[in-house]
């Protein structure tokens, strides 16, 4: 585990992407940073960890998911197993899902260093290898769904491998957020572009124009939209607050900013049965 990938320069822009090229960009994005993010924010996730966002909140203080002992668990987007890795030691049978063959590879360090594995697959949330009516819980914490462009695929597929009655919570990036530059500093703070400006975010290779990197923005409105066309009963929404002494600064988080605006949204839905 000690191969380096480089970060090449990029170039910013907002254009339409599609799924393929949103895939194609974001796992090998994800290779290349995932020894980076492992470092900078690994004491603060925890080896067996549940933390739902910058601001700190755990899934032992929201509760989101509900109980979990003896319960089926998928992680989307689950990078080195953290989360999953805490839902195990809940008394849950948690599985791993992530698109970034380096993040898996962390995984299996942890696994090895805490004595706590996780068994974890390569693949995407548009496409989850799994049976129908597999899990009691899904969720994602920072993960996978803020970069898959076919976010409907993504969850049909989620409804599809949930039981009747299961599960569903994910954080993301608040969808304010996207009015305001990335960064922690006062700039941060003067919006500089519509919220209702779902383009998406690309970084690309200045040589050959190829994405490096994309995000994708939906309001607040386009996820209660999404949750409930697809059978789901929204039972949380959560803006965690920046807690007093934390001063943690991660890319576009920071003291500043979180004591004025959300950084982080984090919702729970439970599947009604004619969904399932």
């Amino acid at each position: 585990m000690d191969e380096q990938w480089p970060n090449p320069p990029v170039h910013v822009d907002r254009r339409p992407v599609d799924e393929a090229e949103s895939r194609s960009a974001n796992g090998p994005d994800w290779d290349r940073y995932a020894d980076e993010y492992q470092a900078t924010h690994g004491e603060f996730l925890g080896d067996v960890g549940f933390v739902w966002g910058p601001e700190g909140l755990t899934e032992a203080e929201a509760g989101v998911l509900g109980p979990l002992s003896g319960r089926d668990v998928l992680e989307l987007g689950s990078g080195a197993g953290q989360c999953s890795r805490w839902v195990r030691s809940q008394g849950a049978r948690s599985i791993g899902l992530d698109l970034s063959h380096r993040q898996l590879q962390h995984s299996r360090r942890l696994d090895d260093s805490t004595g706590l594995s996780v068994p974890s697959v390569r693949a995407t949330a548009t496409a989850l290898p799994f049976r129908t009516a597999t899990f009691d819980v899904v969720f994602c914490s920072f993960g996978a769904l803020q970069f898959v462009h076919d976010l409907g695929a993504a969850l049909a597929e989620t409804v599809r491998v949930l039981r009747p009655g299961g599960r569903f919570a994910f954080s993301i990036t608040h969808p304010t957020r996207w009015v305001f530059p990335d960064h922690p500093g006062s700039e941060g703070l003067t919006a500089s572009q519509s919220y209702w400006d779902r383009t998406p975010y690309v970084e690309s290779d200045p040589d050959t124009g190829r994405a490096t990197y994309v995000e994708h923005h939906r309001t607040l409105g386009d996820w209660v939209a999404l949750l409930a066309g697809h059978g789901f009963v929204i039972t949380d929404l959560l803006e965690p607050e920046w807690p007093e002494g934390h001063e943690r600064v991660w890319g576009g988080w920071s003291a500043l900013r979180g004591r004025i605006t959300p950084g982080t949204a984090v919702f729970g839905a439970t599947l009604g049965p004619a969904a399932a």
